[in-house]
């Protein structure tokens, strides 16, 4: 290589490592923008759990999310399902029913549309007096579609406090 082509060659060099520097930057503030978001998602999901307010509770999933299960070896629509908890999240808004939901992660993978969101979620109920408690190993996939919304939820199987612990 000559004297210059040389030098054009580190300046080059520098300029690509200066521009790829700002690209990190840029993409770690668009990461956090899409953390916050999520975040914000899992609150709301969250709420609408502890407020009893099914309509929202439902609108937190794609229409035609799906409901997995190893626990119960199924899958099936997030209809079905809702189907089933409605009556348990009705009785909370009535005040029949005291209902909880929270979430820890292990590993959220994804895009500025697209996540996939790896963790442990606590659910707790207390009704006539008896009280109950899961800890559940999950995995969610998510869109951003008018607002993030799950398009699977994947109950893996049971945790413990102890691993809910790890995870704060």
């Amino acid at each position: 290589m000559t004297k210059m082509s040389l030098k054009n060659f580190l300046l080059l060099f520098l300029l690509f490592l200066c521009s790829a520097n700002g690209f990190a930057q840029k993409s770690d503030s668009n990461e956090g923008l899409r953390l916050s978001e999520l975040d914000d998602f899992w609150r709301e999901v969250s709420r609408t759990i502890s407020d009893g307010d099914f309509e929202a509770y439902a609108a937190t999933f794609h229409e035609k999310a799906i409901l997995v299960t190893a626990i119960n070896d199924k899958s099936y629509p997030i209809a079905d399902a809702l189907e089933r908890w409605k009556k348990d999240i009705d009785d909370t808004r009535a005040g029949l029913r005291k209902s909880s939901v929270e979430f820890r992660f292990s590993k959220r993978i994804g895009d500025s549309t697209t996540a996939h969101e790896s963790g442990i979620f606590h659910y707790s109920y207390e009704e006539d007096g008896e009280r109950g408690s899961d800890y559940i190993h999950f995995e969610a996939l998510l869109i951003k579609e008018n607002g993030w919304k799950m398009m699977m939820e994947y109950q893996k199987s049971k945790a413990t406090k102890e691993e809910w612990d790890l995870l704060k």
